[in-house]
């Protein structure tokens, strides 16, 4: 085995962005949890998440929601996922609530917002730092829990399996030292894949871990090859994470503007159409970026609705309020991942895979706007609610891990490949497009 250098805990979470945490949450404590994550605790995409969490805002606006998701996901969505997704986001957004999130408001009203894909306004939101204030709201209700033990720059290399029964995963601590974590269940909240890319607004440590183990142990994927490129990214030369600019700034009148200063596109488009809108617009003007512009829009407004971007933005040398800034697609969201069904549950017994690793199937061939942060907290919850009806209540079944077999690899290649290359046979054009060597610094 592992000599002292072994954990055991009822259910065992990998990743600590608003899906894990959530699911965490949401577990009975009466059971043991043992967290991981691969960096720190709030580096997470969720902690990214800029513009807000679409919920159904009331009952007329089922159909309208129901369908702008499915249309948006160019009709390739899980209409079953997509339904209890919209059917439970009023539940969540009361939990959210309870655990104090303090959403935007206009007067006592929640303030709503729209984005691209949107028909309707039914985007909550938190200034433009959403993501940081669920998480953050969210991690203060997991330092509560006495049950809960976290460990913070532990990465997830294997899965304990046994007879296709997943028994806990191997992990490599700090110094790179593999060690075991036995479970009854193991929950994958391991996030998306952005790290892959050359340019993308997710963490660089965020490059698909668990695709690639999932794949060793032949664990059903779906869709690995729908990748979201999101339209608006801040242009730099400098290597490193994109940063984005959000949906909701186009929501909020922003103007996409071409090297003449003209508008090219209507910027209140689907994702997936904007992106191509700009690639062929930089093509003709032969630049790597084109412009937002917001300069039309009440300053105040501007900096009031979106404080951080003002101020990241101002850092770098631009004032959103009195110029254009250059902005190119970058890769932002995974659509595919895991396959799992409404419970979050994999092709493996005892192991769920929640958030952007997984695939509900919500989603379809690309992402409607804040839909991520929401359907992370619903199908973390209903996960959570099943591994409490189903956890075996009996003692942990052990079992025998070769730790030499970890020594001396190196993971980042070796998963990096095995992904690539699956996104490469399932879609050769997206690979060729969009796959570019990463600059992994000195």
């Amino acid at each position: 085995m592992c000599d002292n250098h072994s954990i055991t805990a009822d259910v065992v979470i990998v990743g600590t962005g608003a899906a894990g945490i959530f699911c965490a949450l949401n577990l009975p404590d009466t059971l043991s949890v043992h967290m991981i994550t691969k960096d720190t605790l709030e580096n997470s995409a969720s902690y990214l998440a800029q513009g807000g969490i679409a919920a159904m805002k009331d009952a007329e606006d089922y159909d309208d929601y129901f369908e702008d998701t499915l249309r948006a996901g160019h009709y390739e969505n899980s209409r079953k996922a997509v339904d209890t997704m919209i059917r439970q986001s009023p539940l969540i957004i009361q939990e959210l609530l309870a655990y104090h999130v303090n959403f935007d408001r206009a007067g006592e009203e929640l303030s709503l917002t729209k984005e691209g894909g949107h028909s309707q306004s039914r985007i909550l939101h938190h200034d433009d730092i959403t993501g940081k204030e669920i998480t953050t709201k969210l991690l203060t209700g997991l330092r509560k829990k006495n049950n809960i033990t976290i460990t913070e720059y532990s990465r997830m290399v294997d899965i304990i399996e046994d007879n296709h029964i997943c028994r806990g995963i191997v992990a490599l601590d700090r110094e790179g030292k593999p060690y075991v974590i036995q479970g009854k269940v193991v929950v994958l909240a391991t996030g998306g894949l952005g790290g892959l890319f050359k340019h993308s607004t997710a963490f660089a440590h965020i490059t698909g871990d668990s695709l690639a183990i999932a794949a060793n142990h032949h664990i059903q994927l779906k869709d690995i090859n729908y990748i979201q490129i999101h339209p608006t990214a801040l242009y730099s030369t400098k290597p490193g994470r994109r940063f984005l600019i959000s949906e909701a700034v186009r929501g909020e009148g922003a103007y996409l503007l071409n090297a003449a200063m003209e508008r090219f596109t209507d910027e209140l488009q689907p994702r997936d159409i904007v992106t191509a809108a700009i690639r062929e617009q930089m093509e003709k003007d032969g630049k790597e970026y084109v412009y937002l512009s917001l300069t039309h829009l009440d300053p105040d407004k501007v900096r009031n609705r979106f404080p951080n971007i003002y101020k990241h933005c101002l850092k770098r040398g631009y004032d959103l309020t009195m110029e254009p800034i250059p902005v190119t697609p970058a890769q932002h969201y995974f659509m595919g991942g895991i396959e799992v069904d409404l419970k979050g549950r994999t092709s493996m017994n005892n192991l769920y895979a929640i958030g952007e690793t997984s695939c509900t199937g919500v989603h379809g061939k690309n992402r409607l706007g804040s839909n991520s942060l929401l359907e992370s907290l619903v199908f973390a919850k209903r996960a959570a609610m099943d591994i409490s009806q189903n956890i075996p209540y009996t003692p942990i079944e052990e079992t025998e891990v070769d730790l030499s077999e970890y020594a001396g690899r190196d993971f980042d290649e070796e998963y990096r490949a095995i992904v690539l290359e699956e996104i490469k046979r399932r879609d050769r054009d997206f690979y060729e497009q969009w796959i570019e060597p990463v600059d992994h610094g000195g």
